[in-house]
């Protein structure tokens, strides 16, 4: 065992009950997800599904950003609007799924990260709006 293993170890076997199940909340398996979608109107579209469908707790529209990727061998700039989804993994699979059926471009980023720590009332909420 290396060093920094038995200071975690003896730090791990110190806690309380209490604090040991906020570590766990830390580390919980709740996502954000980013879509871009190529209009606000879009944009509000999808959240308002996917919030009334349970499948986000919570969707956070940026109205515009400027988007510059390579598509069909060229490189193109737009202006997008931006979705931050939080949902949970469970939910993730249905959330793609949707948002793939609402979206009007073929190929839609959807990128999921996990949420490594957060206010465990926040993280409780979300869980509940999407169980």
């Amino acid at each position: 065992m290396c060093p920094s293993q038995i200071t975690q170890t003896k730090v791990y076997a110190t806690l309380t009950q209490t604090e040991a199940y906020g570590t766990l909340e830390r580390m919980s398996h709740e996502l954000l997800v980013f879509v871009t979608a190529p209009s606000d109107v879009e944009a509000k579209r999808i959240a308002n599904a996917l919030v009334e469908e349970r499948l986000a707790a919570c969707v956070n529209i940026v109205p515009t950003i400027e988007s510059t990727y390579r598509w069909e061998g060229r490189v193109t700039t737009d202006h997008e609007a931006l979705l931050i989804i939080k949902t949970t993994d469970e939910r993730y699979p249905e959330l793609e799924d949707r948002v793939k059926q609402l979206h009007s471009y073929s190929t839609p980023e959807v990128i999921a990260v996990k949420i490594e720590r957060g206010s465990s009332d926040y993280l409780s909420w979300l869980r509940d709006s999407v169980g």
